[in-house]
């Protein structure tokens, strides 16, 4: 009774302060969707190049573990000491935790693409470029699209953790309870789980509208776990 009680409050608290919390929404996804930028742009052209030369596999999963093993607290403790606090620091720290699932699935999606498909291609007279982007790119979308997927779900997961150093979105409620009480906080959290599983389904359907329509109905296979993934 008391668990449905604070629920209750919690969505009261939603159906009474819409404009305030899709602004804090907003904030949230503004820092979010800066730090996704970030790690694509670093990570997924180097994890792509790395994957078609069939080298750097250890930078690659490397990078997974670094970024699975570093608390988001400790990261913007680091950055403090060079960007201050604020959106910027905010931003890298959760970009360094974007970074990982991008380099390490963006590197497998492509190192993955069957070998006789490629050397078939290169049989053809296909450049190294024509072969990357005719063959190896269309083959990897699904599996280079879920690690693009779980950065963005990580780091809009982890965005409110950055209140603590002024950046600002529903986490400024989460870590507030003196002034919202438990329902803001509740209702803070189920903003931040509903954003989540909108940018999860989102990327879901993007990444059925850009995959080839042959691949749309084959089940994504992991490549097996290199030993140092276990």
């Amino acid at each position: 009774m008391i668990v449905a009680g604070a629920f209750g409050d919690a969505f009261r608290f939603i159906a009474d302060n819409p404009g305030f919390l899709a602004t804090k929404a907003l904030d949230q996804v503004e820092l979010s969707a800066a730090a996704l930028a970030i790690a694509l742009a670093l990570a997924l052209p180097l994890g792509i190049v790395l994957g078609h030369l069939h080298r750097g596999s250890s930078i690659a999963i490397g990078s997974s573990i670094v970024g699975r093993a570093l608390p988001s607290l400790v990261l913007i403790g680091v950055f403090l000491t060079f960007l201050g606090i604020g959106f910027v620091n905010n931003m890298v720290a959760l970009a360094v935790l974007g970074t990982g699932p991008v380099l390490t699935n963006s590197y497998e999606a492509v190192d993955g693409v069957e070998r006789d498909v490629v050397e078939a291609a290169r049989g053809m007279g296909m450049t190294h470029l024509q072969i990357l982007r005719r063959v190896e790119l269309p083959l990897a979308l699904p599996l280079l699209f879920t690690g693009i997927r779980v950065a963005a779900v990580t780091i809009v997961a982890t965005a409110p953790v950055a209140s603590v150093a002024g950046g600002g979105g529903l986490g400024d409620i989460i870590v507030n309870q003196a002034s919202y009480r438990l329902s803001g906080v509740l209702a803070a959290s189920l903003c931040v789980m509903a954003l989540s599983t909108a940018v999860f389904v989102g990327l879901a359907g993007l990444q059925a509208a850009v995959t080839p329509r042959g691949l749309r109905r084959t089940t994504v296979a992991r490549t097996p776990l290199r030993k140092e993934q276990l």
